[in-house]
């Protein structure tokens, strides 16, 4: 299972980084996590737990089952909710909860993880900060028991489950939080969600007019986009020098791309 917040709400500690593309960003990471999982030959369902139209209509579209948040009572007991309905669909199949957030998910990485975790009847991975979980499982006809959230390592820990302490599962681990999080998913290398997403939020200065305070950048393609005055002061910038590297958040497509903030690239 994969619990998804509404995006409008989601991944909210990346506001400062990001701005305004925070929920596109999070449906991104939501559609590469799943399709990484539908990759994986140990997973026969995924079940995506949220009540946001937008990111159940994408996800769905990519082969997941959408289950509505019923309980409305917060991660874990969106997580237990979603557990039933996917043994109700599958009577007696193991299952596992897996973090939305894990853009750099590699199927042969989690393959290994739920190999590893099949032999237990609960099993969890630690985030790559040793705080968190990013993933927990059950064997069949195991109660899921998630307690997500903060320092849930110790939690799962404590409540019996055994940690999987694996080499080389570095994508299955990569949740991303924070700009410093974001910066290390890319360069482990993001699935193409994120990818074509991110490169929307990315490019270099071009030209820039102190009198007019406008000017222009190059996306990560090459293609020159001009900025006005107000895109510049919405950045809260008070210089740009060409050449460096800056986030824009843009409106239209195409030859109707218009930037609508320019400052400095911070992830």
């Amino acid at each position: 299972m994969v619990p998804l917040k509404p995006l409008a709400v989601g991944k909210s500690r990346l506001a400062v980084a990001v701005g305004a593309s925070r929920p596109g960003l999070a449906l991104a990471f939501a559609q590469d996590t799943v399709a990484g999982a539908l990759a994986c030959a140990a997973v026969a369902d995924v079940v995506v737990v949220t009540d946001d139209s937008l990111a159940g209509s994408e996800l769905a579209r990519l082969g997941a089952r959408i289950v509505a948040d019923a309980p409305g009572a917060g991660l874990n007991a969106a997580l237990a909710h979603g557990a039933r309905a996917a043994r109700a669909g599958r009577p007696g199949c193991a299952v596992a909860a897996m973090n939305a957030d894990l853009p750099a998910l590699r199927p042969p990485e989690l393959l290994r993880v739920l190999e590893t975790a099949s032999v237990f009847p609960r099993a969890f991975l630690a985030d790559a900060a040793g705080i968190g979980t990013t993933l927990l499982s059950a064997a069949p006809d195991v109660e899921l028991a998630p307690s997500f959230g903060g320092p849930s390592r110790a939690r799962h820990s404590a409540s019996g489950a055994v940690e999987m302490t694996l080499a080389g599962v570095d994508s299955v681990r990569r949740d991303v939080d924070t700009a410093a999080d974001l910066r290390t998913a890319l360069a482990l290398g993001v699935g193409r969600h994120t990818a074509r997403y991110s490169a929307r939020m990315q490019a270099t200065a071009y030209t820039y007019d102190s009198q007019t305070r406008s000017g222009s950048v190059l996306l990560d393609d090459g293609t020159p986009v001009p900025f006005e005055a107000p895109a510049f002061e919405a950045g809260g910038l008070r210089l740009l020098r060409p050449g460096q590297r800056v986030r824009i958040e843009t409106d239209g497509e195409g030859a109707g791309l218009r930037i609508t903030l320019i400052t400095l690239q911070t992830f």
